[in-house]
């Protein structure tokens, strides 16, 4: 297949996503959340939803790749995918770059998402028969050029032993985070809400810590998250705001509280599940000096703040993925590069 059929292809798939009433889908949707109760159906719908408006458009993929020059006669390499499990259909943008340069892959599903992934694929064999050759879906990987791997930072140090010596791209866990200054308002803090919740928080784009301006009043702020009680009628997450409350109870921690998230300072990005973590700042000199010392763990910084040349989004676009973002850049660099030394074999 050559680029431009590859592309139809895709086309394809994001119309029968958008537009068809699938109900084989819905069922692969049921039994995935059967399998793992954090990807609701809901977040599930959300995912896929996400992935047609903002990475299957034709137009739009064909002129963001116009660029790379992708070549028509590409000896196609193997790419071994290690997806991790934290949301639905995480790695979905990898493996769509990987095809669209022209590469085969292999891929290590999750125990936590096996289904869906898997039904886009068999989708779009039926739509072109010819995408068949490109994907596989393995136990262990094995028969690889190149990885692209993703999980905790807990898999990181097998993930460099094991797969080391190859060309790869290995993504640690990263952290989200948000700046505020006070003057928000009640429409920016419901969309920041979304950054939080989304997902129960499992995602490296979900909002993990604050960074607030000192005596900063967060009644406001919890008055707007509490809309997002509803969340606590997920068992799982239910489990993990009761734990926490109860340890914070018996140690006699300071926390802020409003019945579906915990607020506690601490310096830490990452919070636990049903937690928020905030850090007061004094002037944004000594906060964009934090941040940038910090740049390696954090996945975006959410504010409305100019930070002095740091890259940020706006409260509410944690999850807007776009083609052109660092990730997505990189992603197609490195398999350009795969392409460029099989040619220059």
């Amino acid at each position: 297949m050559n680029l431009e059929q590859r592309i139809d292809a895709i086309s394809a798939l994001s119309r029968h996503l958008a537009e068809e009433k699938d109900e084989y889908l819905l069922a692969v949707q049921q039994r995935t959340y059967h399998n793992n109760q954090w990807f609701t159906i809901e977040n599930q719908q959300y995912a896929t939803r996400s992935i047609v408006s903002q990475l299957l458009n034709a137009q739009h993929l064909s002129q963001w790749l116009a660029p790379y020059n992708i070549p028509e006669k590409n000896i196609p390499k193997t790419v071994g995918m290690v997806l991790s499990g934290n949301v639905p259909l995480a790695g979905f943008r990898d493996l769509l770059f990987v095809f669209l340069a022209g590469h085969r892959c292999v891929i290590k599903l999750s125990e936590q998402d096996q289904y869906i992934l898997p039904y886009f694929i068999r989708l779009l064999e039926k739509i072109d028969p010819a995408t068949k050759g490109y994907f596989s879906i393995a136990e262990k990987l094995k028969g690889f050029d190149a990885v692209i791997a993703m999980g905790s930072n807990d898999n990181m140090r097998y993930f460099e032993a094991y797969f080391g010596r190859y060309p790869n791209i290995i993504r640690k866990n990263k952290h989200a985070v948000a700046v505020l200054d006070g003057t928000e308002t009640q429409e920016a803090l419901k969309s920041l809400g979304s950054d939080i919740f989304r997902y129960f928080g499992l995602s490296r784009r979900n909002i993990s810590k604050l960074y607030v301006p000192e005596n900063y009043d967060f009644e406001p702020l919890l008055e707007v998250l509490h809309e997002h009680k509803e969340i606590v009628l997920n068992s799982k997450y239910k489990n993990n705001f009761d734990y926490h409350y109860a340890i914070y109870i018996i140690n006699r921690a300071k926390y802020l509280a409003n019945g579906c998230i915990i607020l506690r300072e601490a310096e830490a990005i990452a919070s636990p599940i049903a937690n928020l973590h905030y850090q007061y700042y004094q002037n944004t000199t000594q906060l964009q000096a934090d941040l940038k010392r910090q740049q390696e763990d954090i996945q975006l910084i959410s504010t409305k703040i100019n930070l002095n040349g740091l890259p940020t989004t706006p409260l509410g676009s944690a999850f807007q993925i776009s083609l052109g973002d660092a990730e997505s850049v990189e992603t197609m660099q490195f398999l350009l590069k795969l392409s460029n030394s099989q040619n220059a074999d």
